[in-house]
């Protein structure tokens, strides 16, 4: 894994972060970020798969402790030129093995953006889940963007193409996922896969579509020349923002889970 993520750090800004439909995802995940930050007001926050550090910095501008790891090198040499903030701190770092790295320290906020934790086999997102409880402080979260099986548009996007071997893609047990020309084994999982995981030890607290309407990063050069088409689906996507019921069938979503 290590190795895939070096080799796409040069290329992940401009074909994702900076790109018309990753702007417009990472915008719905902070509008529903700054509520849970108000609500919550963490002092410290832990990032995990942080790439590039785009999410770090916006986060440590929100005057939180922000720790931000990544198990790529290339990556985080890159999100360290992003910032000097004071608040702000970058690892490498394994998400396997978050209880090793952090034994001496707790955080009110595990923080995973963009279907990081889809490059987990279950066996483990299961350890990971388990690990985290060591690391959060008391009721601290889980808020983590994950990319569930039943995404519609993709359905519709593979199937106007006639590509049927790829219209269920994400409901068997892993996909083969382009990063920036590289191939990274993929797992999706449903909202109910993240609760019955973290049941025994978590409480479910909110959920939300990232992606009902705003589609697919790889649609990129099909929307991005069409303006009006951008404001519709943005504008539909902030209408159903809270509908937790449409999250499996969004591109990603967004799911708290509060330690017991």
């Amino acid at each position: 894994m290590k190795a895939d993520f070096d080799k796409a750090a040069s290329n992940y800004d401009a074909t994702f972060t900076y790109s018309v439909i990753g702007n417009l995802q990472r915008n719905l995940v902070y509008n529903q970020l700054s509520v849970i930050l108000t609500k919550n007001k963490p002092k410290t926050l832990l990032e995990i798969n942080c790439g590039t550090g785009e999410d770090a910095v916006w986060l440590a501008k929100q005057s939180i402790e922000v720790t931000a790891t990544d198990i790529s090198e290339k990556m985080i040499a890159l999100a360290k030129s992003k910032s000097n903030l004071e608040n702000l701190v970058f690892i490498q770092a394994d998400i396997n093995k978050i209880d090793i790295h952090f034994k001496d320290k707790t955080f009110d906020i595990i923080f995973s953006n963009f279907g990081g934790l889809n490059c987990l086999t279950p066996l483990e997102l299961d350890s990971f889940i388990k690990k985290s409880l060591s690391v959060l402080t008391s009721k601290g979260q889980l808020v983590l963007v994950v990319m569930p099986k039943n995404t519609l548009l993709e359905q519709l996007y593979f199937s106007l193409k006639l590509d049927f071997n790829n219209v269920f893609r994400r409901k068997k047990e892993f996909a083969i996922a382009n990063v920036d020309g590289e191939k990274v084994k993929t797992y999706y999982y449903n909202p109910k896969d993240i609760v019955n995981l973290a049941k025994e030890n978590f409480e479910f607290k909110q959920l939300n579509p990232i992606g009902f309407f705003v589609p697919p990063s790889y649609l990129e050069s099909f929307i991005s020349k069409k303006p009006k088409l951008i404001a519709l689906l943005n504008s539909l996507e902030q209408k159903i923002k809270n509908q937790s019921r449409l999250s499996k069938y969004a591109d990603h979503y967004l799911i708290v889970l509060q330690k017991k």
